[in-house]
């Protein structure tokens, strides 16, 4: 049970972090270039779409986790 809850906050975690970071991106898509000096995609943007559904979707993943995890801990206090 404690480990399930402790699972559930890294999951919560995970999802929030990669939420603002995948939102980020998508107001300040330069950020990576200002950050790390490299432009792998030449200025086309194409990397920092790519970024962003990462994050997007590894928000939406540990939700999902994290719901199923809240799930399965009200079904035990039942």
């Amino acid at each position: 049970m404690k480990r399930l809850r402790r699972r559930r906050r890294v999951e919560m975690a995970l999802a929030v972090i990669s939420a603002v970071l995948g939102i980020a991106t998508m107001l300040f898509p330069e950020w990576i270039e200002e950050l790390t000096g490299l432009d792998p995609d030449a200025g086309s943007g194409a990397l920092e779409w790519i970024i962003t559904g990462a994050f997007l979707v590894a928000a939406l993943i540990s939700a999902l986790l994290a719901r199923r995890d809240t799930r399965r801990l009200a079904a035990d206090h039942v």
